[in-house]
């Protein structure tokens, strides 16, 4: 897959395109690619995403933004495993916040990015103050000719629409059943093992720390997981083991959160080696004990309860 972080000064090849965030690469997100790659082969072009980076809302109303589910490399990775030709990311700033309706058609979509074919979602807005709709852009396209366009309506999963908010407030609820169905997937995160304080390794629990690129994970807690790499060929497809994605009320004092897992019978080192972690189940939620024995006998039992998990999970 190729990511373009500008627009090319070479010849324009037409394209076929969508417009969003994708944040999560949900259900709905997936329907839209499915779209797209299907009329980019009937029309023999490339399939385009056109995606944002930081999202609007981080740049336009930070303190309101919503946390993110995917990282801008979790979402490329979703993207290209979805078999999408191209990424197209514009940064959003000042002046690409200042592009009215009228020229994000003619000068970006016409001009510099050759839209033959294009696919929207029902609710898309664009342009200075989200001035623009689905119908300006049926009317442009109707009138000028310059591409073909569809509107896709929302995806229902069970009579519930399929967002990224929707989402969110599954996780925010430990409901990682839910956000599982409107993913598609089990919820993960992504990134690199980094150093940590070794204090899981000191007290008999040696960890992988997940470097986080999120803005604010979107999910806090104690999780049975499964772990795989994309980058180190000699581990096991698959790892389990349990995570504590938190701030580690009892231990430390800075509010930082930190993805810590806990991988059953390893010991290898790994250190920054990128890994993808997925949750399954929620044990419980992060608390603050008085001593470190007291944490070392829950860490205990959340191992215990995270085992009989996939025992029970795998028998059932």
């Amino acid at each position: 897959m190729l990511v373009c972080r500008k627009a090319s000064s070479r010849p324009k090849t037409p394209i076929a395109l969508t417009i969003g965030n994708f944040d999560g690469v949900h259900l709905g997100h997936q329907a839209m690619l499915a779209r797209l790659k299907q009329a980019a082969r009937q029309l023999h072009i490339a399939s385009c995403v056109l995606t944002f980076e930081p999202h609007p809302r981080e740049f336009l109303t930070p303190l309101q933004a919503p946390t993110r589910l995917t990282s801008l490399r979790e979402k490329l990775e979703l993207l290209a495993e979805s078999g999408i030709d191209r990424v197209q990311i514009y940064p959003f700033n000042h002046n690409f916040a200042k592009i009215d309706a009228n020229s994000f058609i003619t000068d970006i979509l016409q001009q510099e990015l050759a839209v033959r074919w294009l696919l929207v979602g029902d609710d898309f807005r664009f342009g200075a103050k989200r001035a623009g709709d689905v119908e300006m852009l049926s009317k442009f396209s109707r009138q000028s000719g310059v591409f073909e366009m569809e509107v896709m309506p929302g995806f229902n999963v069970d009579g519930l629409r399929v967002s990224s908010t929707a989402i969110r407030e599954a996780l925010v609820c430990g409901d990682l059943v839910l956000a599982e169905q409107l993913l598609g997937r089990p919820y993960s995160i992504s990134g690199r093992v980094v150093n940590g304080d070794k204090l899981g390794k000191k007290i008999g629990f040696p960890t992988a720390n997940i470097q986080l690129k999120h803005n604010r994970p979107p999910l806090t807690g104690i999780f049975v997981v499964e772990v795989t790499s994309a980058t180190h060929t000699a581990l096991p497809t698959t790892m389990r083991g349990v995570a504590s994605l938190g701030i580690r009320p009892t231990t430390h004092t800075n509010n930082q959160p930190i993805l810590e897992v806990h991988l059953f019978d390893f010991c290898k080192e790994i250190y920054g080696h990128h890994l993808r972690v997925h949750f399954l189940h929620k044990l419980r939620d992060e608390e603050k004990y008085p001593d470190l024995e007291t944490l070392i006998k829950q860490i205990e039992q959340d191992i215990a309860n995270a085992k009989h998990y996939f025992l029970t999970t795998v028998t059932a």
